[in-house]
């Protein structure tokens, strides 16, 4: 019989992975954009995509949970209380900290290097792919971890959205909550602690990274 903070676990990684995967996909041409528009909207845009670094992860998961419930407008795909409803939690809140780290990179590109490849016939999707991502990579990977740990720790919005079903929408979060509850301090401690150390782990991974990039 295996633990019973196997399978939160396992969830949570997949989740990771799964949010992960898609706030890249979804960050690195928004930071570029954003990072190369000057136009009035992107003051407004950057305050939309970044809200989740300030709004209470409750709220943020209440409006979802209405969005996503039996009377939202996405009702018919029955993301309430499901783990592809918890990737849609995630997703929203955990991108700006994804989105930041790669818009910074992508700004501290020098706008000279991308007029010369331009001068020289490289288009705008050469530019990107050939000289913009490459010269960003490491504020791009940061991000990923970012995001990544920021996903695995998450609590208030996973559980809004996705209740508390074991094998199904029980993150580690959430089972820490459970061992709490139930006066299991053991079982949360170590959960806790675990949690504790690689939270540390990433914060020492992106301070060397960092470091890296900062030595001539």
């Amino acid at each position: 019989m295996s633990a019973p903070w196997i399978e939160p676990l396992l969830l949570s990684l997949r989740l990771a992975s799964v949010t992960t995967l898609i706030l890249l996909l979804v960050c690195v041409p928004l930071g570029w954009v954003l990072a190369r528009t000057r136009g009035r909207w992107r003051p407004f845009a950057e305050a939309l995509l970044t809200l989740p670094l300030v709004l209470p992860p409750t709220v943020l998961g209440f409006y979802l949970l209405v969005l996503l419930g039996p009377n939202g407008p996405f009702a018919p795909l029955h993301l309430v209380f499901s783990f592809w409803g918890l990737v849609v939690g995630s997703v929203v809140f955990s991108l700006p900290f994804v989105l930041r780290p790669v818009q910074s990179a992508f700004e501290s590109i020098p706008q000279s290097l991308l007029e010369s490849a331009a001068t020289l016939g490289a288009g705008p999707w050469a530019r990107f792919t050939g000289l913009a991502i490459p010269m960003a990579k490491r504020g791009i990977i940061s991000a990923a971890i970012m995001g990544f740990a920021h996903t695995l720790g998450e609590f208030g919005v996973v559980l809004m959205i996705g209740g508390n079903i074991a094998g199904r929408t029980q993150v580690l979060s959430v089972a820490i909550f459970n061992a709490v509850e139930r006066l299991d301090y053991a079982t949360a401690n170590m959960l806790s602690f675990g949690l504790l150390g690689f939270s540390f782990a990433v914060l020492l991974a992106l301070s060397w990274l960092n470091g890296r990039g900062a030595r001539p």
